[in-house]
């Protein structure tokens, strides 16, 4: 596997010796100072460059970086309009398990990026830039919720858990699973984030997917988060939901004192115990 050192030459070498590339910024983990460095680190490179359209109508310019396993170009996937900036993606997993995550940017668009504060300017051949800021984490930080999102969040998380309930009951472990696991989690990873940003200050990022919640949260909230996921199976599926709920619920009040927010305790009572009630005349004629 090629280390830092030799896939950073090659990405500014490339660079320096195509005047079509303009500026080269290096963002992502590895620009993070609170990101522990590994070799599984992907290269996330933007390229500045004068004209986009032949590095999409010729992508043999690529081959340079290395012997592919898998390329994916999100650009060209999908029905959704073209990009605002101009820009195209070219992802690439290497076969000696380097990753490179390529962005060009037209230099018209150069000044409308939108801000990542994980950031560094590698390259600049037109001075085109103002110094970067040192790499923080401020652009990665979670925002405090309105009432409105505290609101709608519960709403969200209580209406779904009847579908998953309904689900169960009929035996539809996958459009089960999906509601609980895509959905619901959704909704619930957006109230512990609340309740990790109530504890930090908002001042620390939660890490993608919340991944960093374990670190701040009580050792039991994220004890009962991991309670929350189940093989597909019909009776550990309701625990799951359960365990959902009830680690909903706490959290939930907890962020609702902090803001002085109204929790709907109402819709919840009712909908727990329709859950409750779903379940149990499930049982009986199982």
């Amino acid at each position: 596997m090629r280390n830092e050192q030799e896939m950073m030459d090659l990405i500014l070498t490339t660079a320096r010796e195509d005047d079509r590339i303009r500026a080269v910024i290096l963002n992502g983990s590895r620009v993070n100072p609170n990101i522990k460095p590994d070799r599984l680190q992907d290269f996330d490179i933007v390229y500045v460059v004068t004209d986009i359209t032949p590095f999409i109508s010729d992508p043999t310019w690529i081959d340079r970086f290395g012997e592919r396993m898998i390329m994916q170009t999100p650009d060209l996937m999908g029905s959704e309009a073209p990009r605002s900036d101009g820009g195209f993606t070219y992802l690439m997993q290497f076969m000696d398990g380097n990753r490179i995550d390529l962005s060009l940017i037209p230099v018209d668009s150069a000044k409308e990026m939108e801000d990542d504060s994980l950031s560094i300017l590698l390259m600049d051949k037109d001075d085109r830039f103002k110094p970067f800021p040192s790499p923080s984490e401020a652009t990665y930080l979670p925002a405090p919720p309105t009432a409105k999102a505290f609101g709608d969040c519960c709403n969200e998380f209580w209406w779904v858990s009847t579908y998953v309930a309904k689900s169960l009951a009929r035996a539809d472990i996958l459009l089960a699973h999906h509601m609980l696991d895509v959905v619901m989690h959704g909704e619930l990873i957006k109230m512990l984030t609340w309740n990790f940003g109530i504890r930090t200050d908002f001042r620390q990022n939660p890490g993608k997917a919340g991944d960093n919640l374990k670190h701040v949260l009580p050792a039991q909230h994220w004890s009962r988060l991991l309670a929350t996921f189940a093989p597909a199976e019909i009776n550990p599926t309701w625990e799951a939901l359960l365990n959902s709920t009830e680690l909903f619920r706490d959290c939930a009040r907890e962020v609702a004192a902090f803001f002085n927010f109204d929790y709907p305790e109402e819709d919840e009572g009712r909908v727990s115990k329709y859950l409750r009630k779903v379940k149990t005349n499930a049982n009986k004629t199982s």
